[in-house]
């Protein structure tokens, strides 16, 4: 009789985790940004790759600083889209080493 209880404790389980991860997955999901497509204050064009590029070399700053303020926000969403975000990635990878970065070199002691 112990024999049967522990495959249906193991497929509670299962099925306990998947659904706390499903739920974990949908509580990331992005919402509606009513924001998005309009200019800021002092902008007259969207932000481009050098604009996208400094944005992600001084995310960790801005980010810190998003959390105590509403008016920073470390990702411009009036932007030109994917050469905005490709800047904004490589900047990201500058700061962070990326895979040619602090990482490889310290694999190589």
């Amino acid at each position: 009789m112990e024999t049967r209880r522990r495959p249906r404790t193991r497929i509670a389980l299962a099925v306990g985790v998947a659904a706390a991860t499903v739920l974990l997955l949908a509580a990331c999901a992005a919402g509606v940004n009513p924001d998005v497509g309009q200019a800021p204050p002092g902008a007259e064009e969207p932000a481009g790759f050098w604009l996208g590029l400094w944005h992600g070399i001084i995310l960790p700053v801005t980010w810190i600083v998003s959390l105590f303020t509403r008016t920073v926000s470390p990702y411009e969403v009036f932007n030109s889209g994917n050469w905005y975000d490709f800047g904004f990635v490589l900047g990201i990878t500058i700061v962070f080493g990326g895979p040619f970065g602090a990482g490889r070199a310290a694999r190589r002691r």
